[in-house]
């Protein structure tokens, strides 16, 4: 062999291993789990099409979840990844766990890239005379048609061997099925039909334990369990449906096939989810008045369950329905609508927010980064809320939460209970002359745990009555803050306590006192003054810190070198979201727990059905982004522990 052609076939074989190599390169990354960080940029559910326009809500998952766990168990820690296997495989085990139905073997051959979920109505019947059962639809996309077909067939054959009565009705062309007791739970409604589907648009046929149910049973109580009037479909090659009642799954279809009734035709829609401009796994929409109304129906069911009666919310759009008032104040809702597109990130979940309305005020974001006041606010602490202009903050959300007094109360609540402490009207004494920085904090009571043990990720921090307030404003230079801070003290006086200098170090802070007489230790016979020390406050550098203990202003003035704002969970904590912004509101879910919970009994209800979320939850982060022509958008960061 010439030399010439060795060189000649051995460049080729060269340029042949490099093409491959190259090719398998990007093969590889391609397939890899951590694309899921950069994909989904504009993605929308398919499967809006059968979700009415006016649907409370409705959240979408728009990848396969075996991607998920693949994601998962590439981020974690390899040490940790057996454990995250058995989580996973738990998760998906619970989710079938009545159905006698394996995942691998029955689901994952045909499951898609698409799950929805939707709340459809607040009333499948719309007669709250009856009481009120809401409508909820589920839609999977399928890979494998006649997989998930199979899939329907075997579900319903383990119902109807476990005693249920099948009912197959043809509507509009789609097989519908669901048990013959289904229809029963919901009062008579006739069945309004086109003159072309007359006849053929809904025929219920039976097998051979089937019996025709009458429509004229009224709702069930809230207690009858919803597989009751389960029902299911196979629409076209695309979608598996499941529904709380089969006029959910009849109502679905009449929107894809009159599209101008689908939550995709909606105007309001498409601009919701033009504002969102981060790649996403998931969308949820939400319909802020109806989802309001739904809160409100499901918080008086989880107590006393008793039929209500009333004008069941409009069906409209949330547009027109924002028009005739919403809530007890008959106040326009300032927001109708909110978008959240869903990312990951490898240290948690990340939410952009898009609330829109009729809000027309622009705000712009103006902080490049935490706000100063945060070195003066210790690490350790349960939350913390930081920003710039208090007074402006306060009055805009204040006027949003009017028409929805569910979330009000969510916020009123704990400015109530300080307002009670303290004795004093936050807004008109407070929050009217912070025009710059602030930070507010709540750190645990330091004997909350025992002696030597610090606070881990899989112990909560106790409540105690000793928990401390801190809270830090900027120091203007028109003498507002100066005017504000000597009116707290002259209302201090009135409640009877004493305003004095008290010196910590070389800090000079002020003290708010009363003092009371008791027996001195060693002599019952004479009688000592004590100290009950109720606030102190004082200025360091350009802000004022306000605290209710004088160990605590201790520990602020030392903050600097162990603050909140150099704290590297914290860091972490806001580094997914976006600059500028207008600071942000922290949650430490470890220490806030226990917290939250006594002041919020919803949250435990919530917890239990997110489980594998909140037992890896770390911190929760939100910030805004500002508002620009009726949009207000934001940031939610979902920190998790590995």
């Amino acid at each position: 062999m010439k030399l010439r052609s060795f060189y000649s076939i051995l460049t080729s074989v060269v340029v042949v291993l490099l093409l491959v190599a190259v090719g398998g390169f990007f093969w590889l990354f391609s397939q890899s789990p951590l694309n899921l960080l950069n994909t989904g940029e504009g993605a929308t559910p398919a499967a809006a099409m059968f979700v009415p326009k006016q649907a409370p809500a409705m959240a979408s998952l728009m990848v396969n979840p075996d991607q998920l766990e693949a994601f998962r168990l590439v981020v974690a820690n390899p040490g940790d990844r057996r454990r995250v296997r058995a989580e996973l495989n738990q998760i998906k085990q619970g989710l079938l766990a009545t159905t006698g139905l394996s995942y691998e073997q029955d689901v994952k051959p045909w499951l898609g890239n698409e799950i929805t979920l939707a709340v459809t109505t607040l009333d499948i019947d719309r007669d709250a005379a009856n009481g009120r059962q809401p409508g909820y639809l589920l839609a999977i996309a399928t890979k494998a048609p006649e997989r998930s077909r199979e899939f329907l067939q075997l579900f319903w054959q383990k119902r109807a061997i476990g005693g249920t009565d099948l009912v197959f009705e043809q509507y509009k062309g789609v097989k519908l099925i669901y048990g013959s007791g289904a229809e029963e739970s919901a009062s008579q409604e006739p069945r309004e039909e086109t003159g072309e589907q007359k006849g053929k648009g809904s025929q219920p046929t039976q097998n051979a334990k089937c019996k025709t149910t009458p429509l004229s049973s009224p709702l069930p109580s809230p207690a009858s369990p919803v597989s009751a009037s389960l029902a299911s479909a196979a629409v076209g090659d695309r979608f598996i449906l499941f529904a709380s009642h089969p006029k959910v799954l009849r109502d679905a279809i009449n929107n894809v096939q009159a599209s101008d009734l689908s939550l995709t035709s909606a105007s309001f829609y498409e601009q919701a989810l033009d504002t969102l401009t981060q790649p996403r796994i998931g969308l949820a929409f939400i319909n802020l008045p109806g989802l309001s109304a739904w809160l409100a129906e499901e918080t008086t069911m989880s107590g006393k369950k008793t039929a209500r009666t009333g004008a069941v919310p409009s069906e409209s759009s949330p547009f027109d329905s924002a028009q005739s008032g919403s809530g007890k104040s008959g106040l326009p809702p300032a927001y109708q609508t909110m978008a959240i597109a869903l990312e990951l990130d490898r240290q948690g979940l990340l939410a952009e927010t898009a609330l829109s309305g009729n809000q027309k005020t622009q705000v712009s974001a103006t902080l490049a980064q935490p706000v100063g006041a945060l070195q003066y606010i210790p690490a350790g602490i349960r939350f913390s809320a930081s920003g710039l202009n208090l007074d402006r903050l306060w009055s805009g959300l204040s006027a949003d939460l009017k028409s929805y007094e569910t979330v009000a109360q969510l916020v009123n609540q704990p400015l109530a209970d300080l307002q009670q402490r303290w004795q004093i009207d936050l807004p008109k004494d407070v929050f009217s002359w912070v025009k710059g920085e602030y930070a507010l904090g709540l750190i645990p009571d330091s004997h909350a745990l025992p002696a030597g043990q610090a606070k881990t990720k899989d112990r909560t921090t106790p409540v105690s009555a000793d928990d401390t307030w801190i809270f830090v404003a900027q120091r203007s230079d028109t003498g507002l803050a100066k005017q504000g801070i000597e009116h707290l003290d002259e209302i201090a006086r009135k409640q009877g306590l004493s305003v004095g200098p008290l010196k910590l170090g070389e800090q000079t802070v002020y003290a708010w006192t009363r003092l009371t007489t008791g027996s001195a230790a060693r002599d019952t016979s004479t009688l000592a003054l004590q100290a009950e020390v109720r606030g102190v406050h004082g200025t360091v550098g350009n802000y004022e810190v306000f605290t209710n203990s004088i160990a605590s202003m201790g520990q602020v003035l030392k903050a600097p070198e162990a603050s909140l704002a150099r704290d590297a969970r914290f860091q972490q904590a806001i580094a997914p979201l976006l600059q500028p912004n207008n600071g942000y509101l922290y949650i430490d879910w470890a220490a806030s727990q226990p917290w939250l919970e006594e002041r919020f009994p919803l949250l435990k209800l919530v917890e239990l059905s997110a489980q594998p979320l909140f037992r890896h939850l770390e911190s929760l982060t939100v910030s805004s982004y500002g508002s620009q022509s009726g949009v207000q958008r934001g940031g939610v960061f979902v920190k998790l522990a590995q």
